[in-house]
């Protein structure tokens, strides 16, 4: 009796195994489908399109009168924030100072700058004026600006980017869409609704779903996918037992 009530348990519980193994299954393959389609997509697609710069254009620079250049002495001595680094650059055709008080390790990573006037030592605000004239000195389509609006991270356009920024609008047929730094008036990039149906497909591939709590950063180091990776590694170990049950019951027979 008690043998009995074993092998009863025995197979209850491979059973569960057995129906766990083959809902994963579905879930595997569900994400393993989009995988693939998605990956055949992005070698199929156009790669210019994609990155959103058909409306983009080279930013142009002038000759630096050197002779005109405010002592950085001076420039540090005024100052309200610590300084780490300066750097002599330049926007819309003029030289700037730029003044780091605080560096990430990649561009879009969170910083904090300042703009000093490298001819008359004074300081420049990006404010909504400034970011639209630098969005449309990158800009060489025939749509005019239609709004500026000043976004802070997470920017759906631009889910890597750290720092709080100015989008400049533009009405033109692909709905362009032009992102200024507020700190340093660096050209984050463009967006139009090409990048923006692309990045669908990357939202999709990663695994980077922003409904489902986390929010979307714009690539595969979610929670999302490291769960999908265990509920594979539990679909691989059903699968095992399934098979070490067959073999102990001969259903695979070697000739």
């Amino acid at each position: 009796m008690k043998k009995r009530n074993a092998l009863k348990q025995s197979f209850i519980k491979f059973s569960t195994i057995k129906k766990l193994h083959k809902w994963l299954s579905l879930l595997v393959f569900i994400q393993l489908f989009i995988w693939l389609s998605t990956g055949l997509f992005f070698n199929l697609m156009d790669h210019e399109k994609a990155r959103g710069n058909q409306n983009k254009k080279a930013i142009t620079f002038q000759k630096v009168e050197h002779d005109r250049l405010v002592n950085l002495e001076l420039i540090m001595s005024k100052s309200s924030k610590p300084v780490t680094e300066i750097a002599l650059i330049q926007r819309l055709g003029k030289p700037y100072y730029l003044l780091t008080h605080e560096e990430g390790l990649y561009s879009h990573f969170k910083s904090d700058y300042s703009l000093v006037d490298a001819y008359a030592g004074e300081k420049l605000i990006i404010d909504d004026g400034v970011a639209s004239k630098l969005a449309q000195a990158s800009y060489k389509g025939k749509g005019g600006v239609s709004g500026i609006v000043k976004v802070k991270p997470p920017i759906t356009d631009m889910l890597k980017e750290r720092n709080i920024a100015w989008q400049v609008n533009f009405s033109d047929a692909l709905n362009t869409s032009v992102y200024i730094d507020a700190s340093s008036g660096r050209l984050i990039g463009h967006s139009n609704d090409d990048k923006r149906f692309v990045d669908l497909f990357f939202m999709l591939h990663f695994m980077d779903y922003p409904f489902l709590g986390q929010g979307s950063v714009g690539g595969f180091n979610n929670g999302q996918i490291i769960f999908f990776a265990l509920l594979t590694f539990v679909f691989c170990l059903t699968g095992f037992i399934w098979v070490i049950e067959l073999l102990r019951k001969g259903r695979y027979k070697f000739s």
